[in-house]
């Protein structure tokens, strides 16, 4: 849980770097992908990363309008890299702007349930990370390259000059 702005943004930063990376990667002929009938695409899946950002600061008080959360996902892949773009400037402005340390202690009701603004925060990021683990699987199965997140993926390791890890 978060108990100090700036530590949440050097979080945030990182994380929201590697989702847009993650964005950039996709093509339009992608975007169905799906693990199975009834499983959220690709598609899907970014979109809803997108949307949760107001949905969920919606519910503490920070309305955010670069994009609707209500919208369907858009029909490119550019367009919900863009849509990425403009909802993470604007939150991590508004978190700015509106919220200070002694913030992140208040309580707002999100799910039926009280949560501190700093754990809001921690699932946030939780949230999309889950989200980004499905998406490389669906991203491989499209023969899409998957950008390191977190170290580098298997695919980058010859970029690298290096042989990739026997597991």
């Amino acid at each position: 849980m978060f108990r100090r702005i700036d530590d949440f943004f050097k979080a945030y930063d990182a994380m929201a770097a590697g989702t847009l990376s993650m964005f950039e990667r996709l093509t339009d002929e992608s975007l169905d992908r799906a693990v199975e009938k009834g499983r959220r695409s690709l598609r899907e899946l970014g979109w809803h990363i997108v949307t949760t950002v107001p949905e969920m600061m919606k519910l503490t008080g920070l309305p955010l309008s670069a994009v609707d959360q209500e919208s369907p996902p858009p029909r490119s892949a550019a367009e919900i890299a863009e849509g990425y773009r403009l909802v993470s400037a604007e939150f991590r402005k508004a978190v700015e702007k509106n919220w200070t340390d002694k913030s992140l202690t208040e309580t707002d009701n999100l799910y039926g349930q009280q949560w501190e603004r700093g754990f809001t925060l921690t699932g946030l990021l939780n949230h999309e990370i889950h989200h980004r683990g499905q998406m490389t699987v669906l991203m491989r199965q499209a023969g899409l390259k998957v950008p390191g997140l977190y170290g580098p993926a298997q695919e980058e390791w010859a970029d690298m000059g290096m042989q990739p890890p026997p597991y």
